[in-house]
């Protein structure tokens, strides 16, 4: 009878395995035998330099040679990983995630500009750096009161707010004109009275005394509006 696990086809590639287990197609399979049925070439040497597995795993989606270079620049990135600061469990984690991206972008990968190493960890530090983005940055709650709009002010209000407004700059209006300056410095644009001071060149009781009368007519005036 012929043993089913020898003819059963192999599901695509779907994530990695720190440890023995190197590789995860459908289901972990030791790294031995992942050896033993993963290889789509056979010729890469014991020797292979680090660029001819990337082009095995490019070209022909050898298995074999992605084996090799996880098991040369896992235990490097995650070394790496951990001098940044992460976890060991978190380090592992993203080691699966950046060998994962190698096999997934290795036709991406270009000699020419840079060497392999200088590819894969230029890839696990964006990944670094992503995760810490996502940490610092939570996700928005919708339902959060911040974030829920003022309710519009009824009509009455907003003509009621309208109406108060016309009556104080018309009484402002009703001052005489040195008074009515000194409000609309002080109150309009929210200058301190030293300020003030400096910049009409009067002393700063003047100033204190002046917007005090001012007031006090301001008041008169609206209360005689009402």
């Amino acid at each position: 009878m012929l043993n089913a696990l020898a003819i059963a086809p192999q599901p695509p590639l779907a994530s990695v395995v720190v440890g023995k287990t190197a590789l995860v197609i459908g289901s972990a399979l030791p790294l031995e035998r992942r050896m033993r049925v993963g290889s789509t070439s056979g010729k890469l040497g014991t020797e292979a330099s680090a660029e001819e597995l990337m082009t095995a795993v490019a070209e022909r989606r050898d298995r074999q040679a992605f084996v090799r270079l996880f098991e040369t620049f896992g235990p490097r990135v995650k070394a790496y990983l951990i001098r940044q600061g992460a976890d060991t469990a978190s380090a592992e984690d993203l080691v699966q995630d950046v060998m994962l991206t190698v096999w997934r972008r290795a036709q991406q990968f270009d000699r020419s500009k840079a060497a392999v190493s200088t590819w894969v960890f230029t890839i696990a530090r964006n990944r670094r750096i992503d995760t810490l983005r996502r940490a610092r940055r939570p996700e928005i709650d919708p339902d959060d009161p911040a974030l829920v709009p003022e309710p519009d002010e009824p009509a009455d209000r907003v003509v009621e707010t309208a109406q108060r407004r016309a009556s104080l700059h018309a009484a402002v209006g009703e001052l005489p004109e040195d008074q009515a300056r000194l409000l609309r410095l002080a109150y309009f644009e929210d200058k301190s009275h030293s300020v003030i001071a400096e910049e009409l060149a009067l002393p700063l009781g003047t100033v204190k005394s002046r917007l005090r009368l001012a007031m006090g007519k301001l008041r008169a005036a609206l209360e005689t509006m009402e």
